[in-house]
């Protein structure tokens, strides 16, 4: 690898949307950040959402990074959506809720977004029109396929309507015993969320490299703290993987009440095709406060991922406070940099038991000192 050449930038295939909405908890996500005025802040852009929830805090800048232009493409029509629309046509549009005329709101947004953009998605006017452009990556079109062939298998709407009933966390764990945890179940996710089938139809096969242990198991037990322990009817992310849109609950950039705030600070969001190490390279001045990495560590070997950890200290500002998620393969500050990481773990434990986004094994939040 070059210099500023990321060890996932050389594997993986980055020619499509792979996410088409982000899959973290931007709740907790920003809990941890507690960004400020004054904070310049640094994203994972994915699929756009938690860049632009980090806006509805108001800080200086928020500069969204990624590899894969699918991605910048997300979030570019996702700002010109703000722009654009009401709140409600942005729900209609994301997918959320149901709309007959997806595509006259896309062609609302169009004329805002760039060039390459706007060649990119009127290639996906049909999926648009059908999906949202929530619903139209490679990850969502698994959970689709999971929707629509193997639940059908297992449960009825009745029963998936039932999931999302209000319930005490007692009663919630009797259901889930009594009702849905069947033998069939069991099975079905176990050979559905594979390391082979999730890695071939979701994510890229190079994203399970360094992961151990068995995948399917990891999932099923999430999947039961999901459903038991956190309330399904505020989970927005089980609701698009059970429905295919949000019930009774939304992420934190489509809620009401952060939609005006988010809109106020657009002009403060830019995103580049960059990696970190290459952003670190071009602009080695540039100081971060506050750092979204989403679950990019995983992604690379400990060597690289304590590597790429000095190069974040280095474009660091005074204090700064990186956030990011592991699912199986184990990320967190080695010894070798305690002199200037601080973990902080009681805060990352509170809030990974909050975390509505029910795939990950750990949320990290660690402050440079």
């Amino acid at each position: 690898m070059t210099k500023n050449t990321s060890e996932v930038e050389s594997n993986a295939d980055f020619s499509m949307i792979r996410y088409a909405q982000v899959w973290e908890d931007a709740d907790i996500l920003l809990a941890a950040l507690d960004i400020q005025p004054n904070d310049t802040c640094l994203a994972i852009a994915s699929g756009g959402d938690n860049s632009l929830a980090m806006l509805s805090k108001s800080p200086n800048k928020v500069i969204a990074l990624d590899l894969n232009p699918a991605q910048i493409y997300c979030l570019e029509l996702k700002v010109a959506a703000f722009k654009c629309l009401s709140h409600d046509e942005l729900l209609s549009l994301f997918g959320s809720q149901k709309h007959a005329e997806r595509d006259k709101l896309y062609h609302q947004c169009r004329e805002h977004i760039s060039q390459d953009a706007q060649f990119f998605w009127d290639q996906k006017l049909a999926d648009i029109k059908q999906y949202g452009i929530g619903g139209i990556g490679k990850f969502e079109s698994y959970f689709r396929l999971f929707r629509t062939k193997i639940l059908p298998l297992i449960h009825s709407e009745k029963m998936i309507k039932a999931l999302f009933e209000e319930r005490t966390a007692d009663d919630r764990k009797i259901f889930f015993d009594n009702k849905w945890h069947s033998f069939r179940w069991r099975l079905l996710i176990r050979l559905f969320f594979s390391k082979f089938l999730m890695g071939k139809m979701g994510r890229d096969p190079a994203f399970f490299k360094y992961i151990k242990g068995s995948f399917a198991n990891h999932v099923s037990q999430k999947i039961q703290y999901g459903m038991c322990q956190l309330n399904p009817r505020d989970n927005p992310y089980l609701q698009w993987i059970l429905t295919g849109n949000h019930q009774s609950a939304l992420p934190y950039a489509l809620r009401k009440e952060n939609y005006q705030a988010i809109k106020d600070n657009l002009d403060k969001l830019e995103w580049q095709l960059l990696s970190i190490e290459a952003f670190a390279d071009k602009y080695p001045d540039q100081k971060i406060n506050k750092f979204n990495l989403s679950n990019i560590f995983e992604y690379m070997s400990e060597e690289n991922y304590h590597t790429l950890l000095k190069t974040i200290i280095n474009i660091s500002d005074s204090k700064a406070r990186l956030a990011y998620w592991n699912m199986l393969a184990p990320r967190s500050a080695p010894q070798s940099l305690k002199d200037l990481i601080q973990p902080q773990t009681q805060l990352a434990n509170t809030l990974q038991a909050q975390d509505k986004a029910i795939f990950y094994s750990k949320f990290n939040v660690e402050d440079i000192l």
